[in-house]
């Protein structure tokens, strides 16, 4: 289990790489869209890919998620990370 000091410690290193200009944010409108184009559901993407709720709501609200997870989608959709993703300086 991780405890308090390990947040903290991924907080602080967030904002020192926002600081030194390299944190970069993420946007997954093209993830949305291919959705549509596939006449597929967030909750059909979510069971398919067996995400959590949590993860979900993550890339709802354009956090980051796991590399694990956008693979995952890219198999269940057959496309490339790049189809389903935009990282942007902000």
């Amino acid at each position: 289990m991780l405890g308090l000091d390990f947040f903290r410690v991924m907080w602080y290193n967030k904002d020192i790489l926002y600081q030194r200009g390299i944190f970069m944010a993420v946007s997954y409108n093209k993830l949305w869209k291919l959705l549509i184009d596939k006449h597929m559901t967030k909750t059909e993407l979510r069971l398919k890919t067996d995400m959590s709720t949590s993860t979900l709501a993550k890339l709802s609200k354009n956090e980051v998620v796991s590399m694990d997870v956008m693979l995952r989608i890219c198999k269940v959709l057959d496309c490339n990370v790049g189809d389903i993703m935009d990282a942007t300086n902000e």
